[in-house]
């Protein structure tokens, strides 16, 4: 347990570090930022939407469950079985495992 503890530790000590967007977007529009207001679906739509809700998991330590998100969104479009396998087993290290510095 000292391992999952050290992970834990450096996983939380880099939680202020500036990090880059974790998708290319456009700055949004005023109009799409107030959609956003009403509905979390068109928030998670807009790539320029997940980021700025990237940053606010950030800042309550919780950005790994957008992280976990995004990966499974992308292993849902994957059509190659060795793909999905690769993708699969990486989230189950990254995400699932309890020895997971991201554990959600």
């Amino acid at each position: 347990n000292e391992d999952r503890e050290r992970a834990w530790r450096a996983s939380r000590e880099t939680k202020l570090e500036p990090i880059p967007n974790c998708e290319a977007c456009a700055r949004p529009t005023a109009e799409e930022v107030r959609g956003w207001a009403q509905s979390f679906d068109k928030l998670m739509k807009s790539p320029a939407g997940r980021n700025v809700f990237r940053e606010f998991l950030r800042t309550e330590y919780s950005e790994e469950n957008m992280l976990f998100w995004l990966a499974c969104e992308e292993l849902k479009g994957e059509c190659n079985k060795h793909s999905i396998d690769e993708k699969a087993r990486t989230i189950y290290e990254d995400y699932i495992s309890i020895l997971s510095p991201k554990e959600v």
